[in-house]
């Protein structure tokens, strides 16, 4: 205050203390920023995780909405379609045994039975029963068309080598169908082989070489 000729005048306030807006504003993301302030939020896979499953609540959601019965007929429905697809898988099988069969026996040059044979104990002594049992089933049968008792033929499959040797080897069909059989499931259809399974192919095989096969064969 100021006292002029008796008269008591108010000077001028100053003004308040203003800091313009872009400043103020990148002050404050400065201190937001500050670790003190995120101690406690969620990390990266927590926040995916949450937003997923509210991705999830907002189609289970949108989906009862749109079912008759609400979430009740909706679960009914999914269980439905589940049981249709296990009925379909369990009467069609799995996707990779539909190739059973379809491959041929050769997958190579022509090699004679004791190859085959040599290969396969080769194998056999790595401990790859796998291959062991491919090659002692390739030995059987190149053996058999050495013996003529099967004509060579490019793109045999193991089954229908099995069929046409049980012609002339009529005692022993069981055993042959049984060996294609596994030849096609372990090539084909991704099962493995064990040290058994090696043992009664390689049994079967010394077996046919000591058979003497009827006359009524294709090559007779």
């Amino acid at each position: 205050m100021m006292s002029t000729g008796g008269l008591i005048t108010r000077t001028a306030e100053p003004p308040p203390v203003t800091t313009p807006r872009t400043p103020a504003q990148e002050a404050a993301e400065r201190e937001l920023s500050k670790p003190m302030y995120h101690e406690n939020d969620p990390n990266l896979l927590e926040r995916a995780l949450r937003a997923f499953l509210e991705w999830l609540d907002d189609l289970f959601g949108a989906a009862s909405g749109a079912t008759p019965g609400g979430a009740v007929g909706l679960v009914a429905v999914l269980l439905l379609v589940v049981l249709a697809v296990t009925a379909l898988w369990w009467r069609l099988g799995s996707p990779r045994r539909t190739t059973t069969s379809a491959g041929t026996l050769f997958d190579d040059g022509v090699r004679s039975a004791a190859d085959h044979r040599t290969a396969a104990e080769a194998h056999a002594t790595a401990g790859r029963w796998t291959e062991a049992v491919q090659e002692r089933m390739r030995a059987v049968v190149r053996s058999l068309e050495e013996r003529t008792l099967l004509d060579p033929r490019p793109g045999r499959t193991a089954d229908e080598a099995a069929a046409e040797a049980a012609v002339s080897l009529p005692d022993h069909a069981a055993a042959l169908h049984a060996a294609a059989r596994t030849f096609d499931d372990i090539t084909y259809g991704g099962r493995t082989a064990d040290a058994d399974t090696y043992a009664r192919l390689r049994t079967l095989d010394l077996t046919l070489t000591r058979t003497k096969p009827l006359l009524t064969g294709p090559a007779a």
